[in-house]
C-alpha cells in the first residue's frame, strides 16, 4: 500500500509483532510492516491516527485506496463496519528493524481501542495514518532555542510522549515533570540525561474529572529561576486548561511559550469530540 493523503502524511499497513505489559493499565504494542520504511519523524510527541478492526474483522475497514477521498467514504461506512479510529502518540521508532511502539491505556469498562489492545496478538492487522516527513505539523513539543527551563505535566495518556521527550532532552537541560497516574503500579523508570526532577502523583480512586493533583503541588513549590521557561502539558482537556491557566495567570509565563494538548475529555468518546469539532 503506497497511498499518500494530505501530505506529509500517508497510510501504513501494519501488524502486531509483540505486546508487553508495562503496568496494571499500561500495555505496549510493537507493530511492524514493510511500509515503515516510508515512516519518518524527528519529534518526541508525534501524533498518529490508528485504525482498528471490529471483533470478527480480519483487518480494519479504511478506504485508503481513494486517496484524499478516504475520509468521507470512511465516515459513510456502517457503524459496525467502519474501522475504529483513535489518536495515539508514537512511543518509539526503530527504522532499522521496521518497528514502532505504541503504548495503550487499558480502561474498565473498556472502550473499543482498549478492548482491542487487551486481546491483541502477533499478526493482528491495523492501519496507521502517520508522517512521511520527519518535521510535520503533528509534532507539538517545540521548545524555543532560548529555553532554560522546561515544565511538563501529563496523565497516563501523555506518558509515552513525556518518556520520549525526556529521552531526547540533552544532558544538563533543566526540566521539572509532574505525572499523574491512577495506580502506583503505573509508575515507570524514565530514562533521561537531562537535569530532571520527576514527581509522580497517584490519583487512586479520585474522580478523573476533579482538578489535577499537580495544581496543589505546583502552588506549594518554588520553581527554579528561569528567564525563558517553556511549558508542555497534555492529557485530559479540563485538567490541561486548568494547568495552562496556572502557568500563564499565576506563574506569569508567556502564553506563547505554553504548549497544551487535550488528548481526551472526561465523559466524551473520541467520536463525540470529532463530531463537536474538538
Amino acid at each position: 500500500m503506497t497511498t499518500a493523503v494530505a501530505a506529509p502524511f500517508r497510510f501504513f499497513s501494519l501488524q502486531v509483532a509483540a505486546t508487553r505489559r508495562l503496568g496494571p493499565s499500561l500495555l505496549r504494542v510493537t507493530f511492524t510492516g514493510d511500509d515503515l520504511r516510508h515512516f519518518f519523524s524527528d519529534g518526541s510527541d508525534q501524533s498518529l491516527s490508528l485504525f482498528l478492526p471490529h471483533p470478527g474483522q480480519s483487518e480494519p475497514a479504511v478506504p485508503y485506496h481513494l486517496g484524499d477521498g478516504w475520509w468521507q467514504a470512511w465516515r459513510e461506512l456502517p457503524d459496525g463496519v467502519r474501522a475504529v479510529m483513535r489518536s495515539y502518540t508514537l512511543r518509539a521508532l526503530r527504522p532499522e528493524a521496521g518497528e514502532i511502539d505504541i503504548d495503550f491505556v487499558l480502561h474498565h469498562p473498556a472502550g473499543p481501542a482498549s478492548a482491542w489492545a487487551a486481546r491483541a496478538v502477533a499478526g493482528d492487522r491495523v492501519v496507521l495514518l502517520g508522517p512521511a516527513i520527519a518535521d510535520n505539523r503533528a509534532i507539538r513539543f517545540r521548545p524555543p532555542q532560548d529555553t532554560d527551563l522546561t515544565l511538563i505535566w501529563g496523565d497516563e495518556t501523555a506518558l509515552p510522549a513525556i518518556a520520549a521527550i525526556l529521552e531526547a532532552l540533552p544532558a544538563g537541560a533543566r526540566v521539572r515533570v509532574w505525572l499523574e497516574v491512577a495506580d502506583p503500579g503505573n509508575i515507570l523508570d524514565l530514562a533521561t540525561e537531562a537535569d530532571a526532577e520527576i514527581v509522580w502523583l497517584v490519583r487512586g480512586e479520585q474522580c478523573a474529572d476533579g482538578p489535577p493533583l499537580a495544581l496543589d503541588a505546583l502552588r506549594d513549590v518554588q520553581l527554579p529561576p528561569a528567564a525563558h521557561p517553556y511549558v508542555w502539558i497534555a492529557g485530559e482537556s479540563g485538567a490541561v486548561k486548568e494547568l495552562r491557566r496556572h502557568f500563564v495567570k499565576e506563574r506569569g509565563i508567556d502564553r506563547r511559550r505554553v504548549t497544551f494538548v487535550g488528548y481526551w475529555r472526561q465523559g466524551l468518546s473520541e467520536e463525540q469530540l470529532r463530531e463537536r469539532g474538538e
